[in-house]
């Protein structure tokens, strides 16, 4: 994800990917979504994110790929594990995982020079019922984005139809981060917002691909920065919740990159 700074749209920079270049794409997020399966399983009261991480590593070069995240602008980790209050770039370590806790992890596949991000967030054992409900309307509104990214579209009416679904279930978008391209680059033009109105930004075109990215907080949506220099918490301690898929533009529905 993108700082919301970002938010200019540079449009002679962004690509159309050829058929060749999406196969490549295709093959990278299956291996993320591979990636994030193995991760599910392993989530339980008890392991640490450290564990997480380790885990994250080798499966992705198992399958002969790199970590995406790693060393990417000083990042020490494959996988960003945020749990509860963090909404982003949480650095995996000693902490251990509680019942109750909810978890996003973030990662990205890089194949022989293409890019691939996925992130989700789920509950550790039982949680709260609020808890469940952010998470489930943070992924719903990551698949309104979808529907919405067609070519002919414009790049916004992705942003409105996420916010307006998160809203709509009293909840607040996170506005200081954004969705991005994706392609040769890990963040390419165009950033994504998950907010603002429809019928802005460019026009969508068959091959354009992105990585949308809902963050949901169940309260305000503003963040800090912790002490680390990484981890983005809420400002009010408020649960926050992260959803992506990396998407190919087309004619009609989108094809979602970063599934089975």
């Amino acid at each position: 994800m993108e700082s919301s700074r970002a938010l200019k749209w540079r449009t002679g920079r962004i690509t159309i990917k050829i058929p060749s270049e999406i196969l490549l794409m295709r093959e990278a997020g299956r291996i993320a979504a591979a990636v994030a399966e193995k991760l599910r399983e392993a989530i339980r009261p008890g392991i640490t994110t450290e564990e997480l991480d380790k885990i994250a590593e080798e499966e992705i070069r198992r399958r002969g790929a790199v970590p995406a995240f790693k060393g990417y602008r000083g990042f020490p980790a494959s996988v960003c594990t945020s749990i509860n209050e963090e909404v982003i770039h949480g650095i995996p370590g000693r902490r251990k995982l509680r019942e109750g806790d909810i978890i996003s992890l973030d990662l990205g596949v890089c194949l022989r020079g293409y890019y691939a991000d996925l992130a989700f967030t789920v509950g550790v054992g039982r949680i709260r019922p609020l808890a469940q409900r952010l998470i489930k309307v943070t992924e719903e509104a990551l698949w309104k984005g979808i529907e919405a990214a067609r070519s002919g579209a414009r790049l916004t009416d992705i942003s409105a139809a996420i916010q307006q679904h998160v809203e709509n279930n009293g909840f607040s978008v996170i506005r200081e981060y954004v969705g991005h391209g994706i392609g040769r680059h890990l963040h390419e033009d165009p950033p994504v917002p998950n907010y603002g109105p429809p019928g802005r930004g460019p026009l969508l075109h068959k091959g354009m691909t992105l990585a949308l990215e809902p963050m949901v907080s169940a309260g305000h949506w503003k963040t800090r920065v912790k002490e680390d220099g990484w981890t983005v918490v809420t400002a009010d301690g408020s649960l926050a919740a992260h959803f992506e898929h990396t998407i190919v533009v087309g004619d009609g529905k989108a094809e979602v990159l970063t599934i089975p």
